[in-house]
């Protein structure tokens, strides 16, 4: 049994990749026209891979936090924009059915990812709002009717939005005392709408736009885990260990791209004054061997606390953010130092180095965020 898992996993990391490969090369054409790569997400389906999270029992692979990690990494290389999409497909995919949500709505959602390499992924952030995870209540509102539920809206950073089939909605009841949480909403249903606002400087190709939602009918049970605000206050260790851990492995993929490249460069780049590579150089070698430090050190940081999950090990919210902070900084100083010794060559449009920067800087963005990441651990450290 060992044996067989163990090629599995070989299979599957190969597998992402010669993906990553072929979505490299069109990602610099995605990054300038900010299309979403449909046929990036067509590949991953027929590779078997945007299942590769979902339990067996509906269909899925089964894969565990440590693989699924493996194959972010591989794809964030190649287009990090459909890396992020997958990253949250593959968190929800392992995670819907250890929740709240009513079994059978938990069956269809994961068979539809599984059998049929449908999309899904939670839209939480407002424009008021922001995100969630720093408090407030959200001004999308599910208003109770006879036969189910009228949501309406606007979220925005939605991304994936044009590919998915499944939202995860963010919303709040217009109850006496309001109850908060998540409305499974079908994104071809009539009163959803998406609105193109998506124009960044990286993960261009997301499609993380707005999407705004009417007076969208849902059933009763699509109201799949509402409670009370303070019930939500905290979110739970092996959520962040899926969330962030990915995430780290995502701009690690990114950090690699860029030290691929950067590599590449020194070994062909021969000045008139030198007579040899620059990759002769000293200099050059003990640069790049600072970026690599950096990129060793975040494989293992997350292949270590991956396994540990998957053994059953749960890391503490804290230290998986923890991990997710120090990989992000790790990769964005990665690239950075490419960018030194490339110079104008690594600011070029024609070349992906300044991309990959783009790309990587927007580490930062996701939660949970530095300010967050460090306050949690020196709560945790002083005992508050």
């Amino acid at each position: 049994m060992l044996l067989t898992t163990i090629t599995t996993q070989l299979d599957e990391i190969g597998i992402a990749q010669r993906l990553a490969d072929e979505f490299a090369v069109a990602a610099a054409q995605d990054d300038r026209a900010a299309g979403f790569p449909f046929r990036h997400i067509e590949a991953l389906r027929e590779s078997g891979l945007l299942a590769l999270t979902a339990p067996q029992q509906f269909g899925g692979r089964g894969g565990g936090l440590e693989i699924a990690a493996q194959v972010i990494r591989e794809i964030g290389r190649g287009d990090p924009a459909i890396g992020l999409v997958l990253v949250m497909q593959y968190a929800h995919l392992a995670l819907l059915h250890r929740g709240r949500w009513p079994a059978a709505l938990v069956a269809r959602v994961v068979r539809d990812a599984a059998t049929e390499g449908a999309l899904i992924n939670a839209l939480r952030v407002e424009p008021e709002l922001g995100t969630p995870m720093r408090g407030g209540l959200p001004a999308t509102v599910a208003r109770r009717i006879d036969n189910g539920w009228l949501l309406s809206g606007r979220k925005i950073y939605s991304t994936g939005s044009e590919g998915l089939r499944w939202a995860i909605v963010w919303a709040r009841t217009d109850e006496d005392e309001a109850r908060v949480g998540q409305f499974l909403v079908p994104m071809q249903a009539d009163g959803v709408r998406i609105i193109p606002t998506w124009d960044t400087l990286g993960l261009r190709a997301s499609s993380s736009h707005d999407v705004q939602f009417d007076e969208v009918l849902l059933p009763p049970d699509y109201a799949v885990d509402i409670r009370r605000p303070a019930e939500w206050a905290v979110r739970g260790d092996e959520t962040s260990a899926w969330v962030s851990l990915l995430i780290a492995a995502l701009y690690t993929g990114v950090a690699e791209a860029g030290r691929d490249w950067i590599v590449a460069f020194l070994k062909s780049r021969v000045p008139a004054n030198l007579g040899k590579p620059l990759a002769e150089l000293p200099r050059m070698q003990e640069a790049v061997g600072a970026i690599e430090e950096r990129i060793a050190v975040n494989r293992r940081l997350i292949g270590s606390a991956a396994r540990d999950m998957d053994a059953g090990q749960v890391p503490a919210a804290s230290q998986s953010g923890l991990i997710k902070h120090v990989a992000t900084e790790n990769a964005i100083a990665a690239v950075e130092g490419a960018l030194k010794l490339a110079g104008n060559h690594g600011i070029a449009r024609r070349n992906p180095l300044e991309r990959h920067y783009r790309d990587v800087l927007c580490g930062r963005i996701h939660s949970p965020q530095e300010d967050s990441v460090l306050v949690a651990a020196g709560r945790a450290v002083l005992g508050l």
